[in-house]
C-alpha cells in the first residue's frame, strides 16, 4: 500500500516521542545519566527533531498549504511556525546546559529543566500537528502535489549524508532503549487487555512459531467459527480440514521464511461475508514468533454508502434518531 506523506511526518513524531519517553526515564532515575547519552539527546533533538523534520514541513509542506489559502500569519500554520521557533530557542540552552554536563558534570539540574519545558512543547505540538495540521493539509492540498512532499521529505532527508537518517534512527533507539521504554501495553492490567481483545470486532486466534495454537478471543460470545479450549495447545495443522492444510503449510512457510507478512480470503458464510486474514507475528528484530488470524463479518461494512458523521443516539430497540 502506498504510503501518504503525513504518514513520513507522523514516523518522525513517533520516533522522537520515544525518545522523550527514554529521556524522561533516564532523567528520573536515581542514578545520574551518562554524559554520552545526555550529549546525544541534544544532538538527535537539534539535528534532526529540529533541522531534518521542522524543514521537511517549513519547506515542503507548509509553502503548499499557504499557496491553497491557508495563511501564513494566522490560525494553524501561524502556531506551528512560532512553536518551531520556541522549540529553536529551547534548543539552545539545551545544548548549552548539555555540553556544560559532558565537560565537567555540571548542569544537569539546568538540562533537565530545559527537558522539561521542550519536551512539553513538542508533545503538544506532534498532537496539534498530526489531529489537526496534516488534516487540513489533506483537505486543502491538491492530488498531484502528494508525490512532491514526499520528493521533499526525501530530498531532506538526503542532507542528513550518506546513511544519516539510518544513523538517526539508531540514535533515537539508543536512548529510547536506555530509558527501558516499554511496548504500551506493558502497563495494562491483563484482566484490561483480556476484555480489550474481547471488544473488537474481529475474532482473533494465534498460533506460535511452532505451529500450536495459543490463543482465540470472544470465548464467551457467539462466534462465527466456534472454538473450544481443547483446541490450545493442538498443532493448527489438525483445525482445518485436510482440503485445507496444504494452504495452511504454504502460508505459515512463507511467513517463517520472511516472504510473505499477510494473506487473506473472503468467503460466503451462512448468509454473511466473511473476511479472514493471517498476519505473520514478528517482534521488532524481526524474528518470527507466530500468526495470527483475524475474521470478521463484513457484511454491514459491505453495504456502507455515503457518510455518517452524527451519534448515533438511539436506545436498544429503539429506532434511530432523525437529525
Amino acid at each position: 500500500m502506498t504510503r501518504r506523506w503525513f504518514e513520513y511526518l507522523m514516523d518522525d513524531h513517533a520516533m522522537t516521542e520515544r525518545v522523550i519517553d527514554g529521556l524522561e526515564k533516564v532523567l528520573g532515575g536515581e542514578t545520574p545519566p551518562a554524559r554520552e547519552l545526555v550529549a546525544d539527546a541534544a544532538e538527535y533533538f537539534s539535528s534532526y527533531a529540529d533541522e531534518c523534520h521542522n524543514r521537511k514541513e517549513e519547506e515542503h509542506l507548509f509553502p503548499r498549504m499557504e499557496s491553497h489559502g491557508v495563511p501564513r500569519y494566522g490560525g494553524p500554520l501561524a502556531v506551528m511556525l512560532a512553536e518551531h521557533d520556541r522549540a529553536k530557542d529551547l534548543l539552545a540552552d539545551l545544548r548549552a546546559a548539555a555540553a556544560r554536563y559532558a565537560a565537567d558534570g555540571e548542569g544537569l539540574s539546568e538540562f533537565k529543566a530545559v527537558f522539561r519545558d521542550y519536551a512539553a512543547l513538542l508533545k503538544d505540538h506532534y498532537w496539534k500537528e498530526n489531529d489537526i495540521l496534516y488534516p487540513l493539509a489533506t483537505r486543502v492540498l491538491g492530488p498531484g502535489e502528494e508525490d512532491a512532499i514526499i520528493a521533499g521529505i526525501g530530498a531532506t532527508e538526503e542532507r542528513l549524508g550518506e546513511g544519516g537518517k539510518a544513523r538517526y534512527v539508531a540514535l533515537a533507539e539508543r536512548i529510547a532503549t536506555a530509558g527501558d521504554v516499554k511496548d504500551l501495553a506493558h502497563g495494562l492490567d491483563r484482566d484490561v487487555l483480556a476484555a480489550l481483545l474481547n471488544t473488537l470486532p474481529v475474532e482473533i486466534s494465534f498460533v506460535d512459531a511452532t505451529d500450536e495454537v495459543r490463543y482465540f478471543s470472544h470465548e464467551k460470545h457467539d462466534k462465527i467459527f466456534p472454538r473450544s479450549r481443547s483446541s490450545i495447545g493442538v498443532k493448527v495443522q489438525n483445525c482445518h480440514p485436510p482440503k485445507s492444510v496444504h494452504l495452511v503449510n504454504r502460508i505459515l512457510a512463507d511467513f517463517k521464511a520472511g516472504q510473505r507478512d499477510d494473506a487473506e480470503f473472503w468467503i460466503d458464510f451462512r448468509g454473511r461475508k466473511v473476511h479472514i486474514r493471517y498476519f505473520a507475528v514478528r517482534d521488532e528484530g524481526g524474528t518470527y514468533l507466530g500468526c495470527m488470524e483475524t475474521v470478521q463479518d463484513i457484511t454491514r461494512i459491505q453495504g456502507l454508502t455515503g457518510e455518517h458523521r452524527l451519534l448515533d443516539d438511539r436506545q436498544a430497540g429503539e429506532p434511530a434518531a432523525t437529525y
